[in-house]
């Protein structure tokens, strides 16, 4: 019999380390090749991790709430002896990386003063040591902090929320806190600040946020104390492009196999208008303003669960309207069954929503940080308008949709931020009707 090593892997340039949310498969048990094993989490998307063997499971080095770094071993899965194992890293390779990690290990130990260790029976992901070191919060503090995950551990998300009520500036732990005198010489007690507690009828029902969701609200608080945000608003008449679709999506959908919807057709307009107006496809560091070389279009997708996701179709500008379709709609259908990769929603340099495909005809999106732009796309409407011609004016049916562009006003007034919108609206009203596909 051979041994297989299941290690985690490489997720994504930016992705360094996972975190154990599930095991779906028990010691004994048999696996079957490509089936899911583990369940995990990053700070960018959920994921299953595959066997790349059939066997059975013998070992499993993690727990859940455990943080895994990439390339470490998480399972140990036994073959038959005459199956083909794929390659796998030599033992010197190995070697070679533990002593590298017991090196850096030292090397931080070396820097911090007051290293954090586990506290009695309390256990501390490297994570969440790591993040402990860098905000200053010493072993009595930490020690202090309520935990939500296994066993009352220390989570990122219980760590990150604690930094949010704690402040930028270090509090001395509830033990080590001194009475305070003023001038006039009597001592006053500097007192914790004190949790809300959850007021609910005995009817009420309490949810727990998911993980996800605790990830998202985080993400949109920081965003709105990030950016000045502020909106223009535009209506657009959508005819040509409701009419050509209609007439070529029957046709499209034999030759390709996929559906045409208008999500692509938006995409392509604004990624012609983001070329035209290549300040709105900035993002801003401190005092530095970074202008993107690639149109990277962020699609925020609603998932079943209530939450969202923004993959991303990179390049944009260099899809024509096939590769545009399919690119949607692979990463929509991908999204909507959990199957996104972390580069699927990574290097995003600007974001449409469809607020209209729950009936809304315009909205004030929130920026995607660290983008400057976010375009929301409001339903499209069949409503009496106006229409010029030679002849004279006259009131037709018309198909039209709002445009609401909330964008940074740190970096972008309200001129280039109107022009870009407007842009767009005019790329749409001359949708060609003749165009073919």
């Amino acid at each position: 019999m051979a041994r297989f090593e299941l290690k985690l892997p490489k997720m994504g340039e930016s992705v360094a380390e996972a975190t154990i949310t599930s095991w779906l498969k028990e010691v004994g048990e048999n696996i079957e090749m490509d089936e899911p094993i583990v369940e995990i989490a990053t700070d960018k998307v959920d994921s299953e991790v595959p066997s790349e063997v059939e066997g059975v499971l013998v070992e499993r080095f993690f727990e859940v709430d455990d943080v895994v770094q990439v390339g470490q071993v998480i399972a140990v899965i036994e073959v038959d002896g005459d199956a083909t194992i794929p390659e796998q890293e030599t033992n010197t390779d190995v070697k070679e990386e533990a002593v590298e990690h017991i090196e850096q290990s030292f090397t931080i130990a070396k820097e911090t003063v007051a290293p954090v260790i586990a506290s009695g029976d309390r256990f501390y992901s490297p994570l969440v040591k790591n993040i402990a070191k860098k905000e200053g919060i010493n072993q009595e503090e930490l020690d202090a902090i309520p935990g939500t995950g296994k066993e009352g551990r220390v989570t990122k998300n219980d760590i990150l929320g604690y930094l949010e009520k704690r402040g930028t500036q270090p509090v001395a732990p509830k033990t080590m806190q001194k009475e305070v005198e003023p001038v006039g010489g009597k001592k006053e007690q500097q007192k914790p600040e004190a949790v809300a507690p959850i007021v609910s009828s005995g009817e009420d029902e309490i949810i727990e946020m998911s993980r996800m969701g605790k990830l998202i609200a985080h993400h949109m608080k920081e965003s709105i104390q990030t950016s000045a945000h502020v909106q223009s608003f535009i209506e657009a008449d959508v005819t040509n492009v409701w009419n050509w679709r209609n007439k070529v999506k029957n046709d499209f959908q034999k030759r390709e196999g996929e559906k045409l919807t208008f999500t692509p057709i938006f995409m392509e307009v604004i990624a012609k208008a983001l070329r035209d107006f290549p300040m709105m496809n900035i993002s801003v560091q401190g005092d530095t303003i970074i202008k993107k070389k690639d149109i990277n279009l962020g699609m925020a997708t609603a998932l079943p669960d209530g939450n969202l996701i923004v993959p991303v179709i990179k390049n944009a500008d260099q899809l024509n309207l096939v590769g545009m379709a399919k690119k949607v709609n692979d990463l929509a259908n991908r999204a909507r069954i959990n199957s996104l990769n972390p580069d699927d929603i990574q290097g995003g340099t600007y974001t449409v929503t469809n607020v209209g495909s729950f009936g809304s005809i315009m909205g004030t999106p929130i920026i995607n940080q660290p983008q400057v732009g976010i375009l929301a796309l409001g339903a499209i409407r069949k409503v009496p308008a106006v229409i010029e011609t030679p002849e004279g004016d006259f009131i037709g049916i018309r198909y039209k949709m709002f445009l609401s562009h909330s964008y940074d006003h740190r970096v972008v007034n309200g001129a280039l931020g109107g022009m870009f919108v407007k842009a767009v609206k005019d790329y749409l009203e001359a949708w060609d009707v003749n165009r073919e596909i």
